[in-house]
């Protein structure tokens, strides 16, 4: 018969990553702005991730490749070697919808060119990469990790940075909705904002629609302020503010007085 205490005695390792899973969600989730997110997830991969040094997160974009965040700039030149050549682990980890770790990239069979010349110009040794996928069919690209030291990367390392990807892709997927809620909220106020000034223009000017939004249009250009600024001063003051017109003057007529 088993020992009871076989059954309760924990696996230091899994509530370790259980823990840092539940660290790591604190630490991205519940900020605003995309780009805030994005910056945090890389950040977070160098403190986190034993053996990163650098880290970036790529987004495809109309067919191609782009850094959208980085820590470094070495960590941006080495994806777009990666994205010059085609090849590479963030490239192909995006494509094949898995993750590569990469210990020795100067004589790694899978992508020579991309492995020597990293190595060569940047001093990179070792890589982990791994797919984003956020939303329900989106795909924003890859997290990328870098270490200039050789077989920088473990089991444990791979472990959390897959744990770290995960909340990535719902931490981004959040703040996209989040923005994309806050820039139609925007868009509504403004929209609503517009409408009522046309309605002031109109009953104080006896004006039809068009025109009343041709004069809030009119006084936007001219004052170089947006359209809904300009109709907030009007729902507040009743009035518009207009470009003054000088009155042409031409050449005087022989004779004329």
């Amino acid at each position: 018969m088993q020992h009871p205490d076989t059954f309760s005695t924990p696996d230091h390792n899994l509530l370790d990553l259980a823990l840092q899973f539940t660290e790591v969600g604190e630490e991205l989730h519940g900020l605003e702005r995309v780009e805030d997110t994005l910056d945090a997830v890389t950040e977070t991969a160098v403190r986190r991730v034993d053996g990163a040094e650098s880290a970036s997160i790529t987004r495809v974009q109309r067919g191609g490749f782009e850094t959208i965040a980085s820590t470094d700039d070495r960590a941006t030149r080495a994806d777009h070697l990666q994205y010059e050549l085609r090849s590479g682990p963030c490239v192909d980890a995006i494509a094949h919808h898995t993750l590569y770790r990469v210990g020795d990239l100067a004589h790694d069979s899978r992508w020579p060119v991309f492995g020597a010349r990293a190595a060569a110009e940047l001093g990179m040794a070792s890589m982990l990469s791994f797919r984003l996928a956020v939303g329900v069919d989106g795909v924003i690209g890859g997290l990328n990790l870098y270490s200039t030291a050789a077989d920088a990367f473990d089991d444990t390392s791979e472990g959390l940075g897959a744990v770290l990807a995960t909340h990535a892709a719902l931490a981004v997927t959040a703040a996209t909705t989040r923005e994309a809620v806050a820039n139609l909220q925007r868009a509504l106020e403004s929209n609503r904002e517009i409408g009522t000034a046309m309605g002031v223009l109109m009953a104080r000017l006896k004006i039809p629609r068009d025109q009343a939004f041709g004069l809030l249009r009119m006084a936007s250009q001219s004052s170089n302020r947006k359209l809904r600024d300009i109709a907030t001063e009007v729902v507040d003051t009743g009035s518009v503010d207009l470009p003054t017109v000088k009155p042409r003057t031409g050449p005087a007529r022989p004779g004329g007085r």
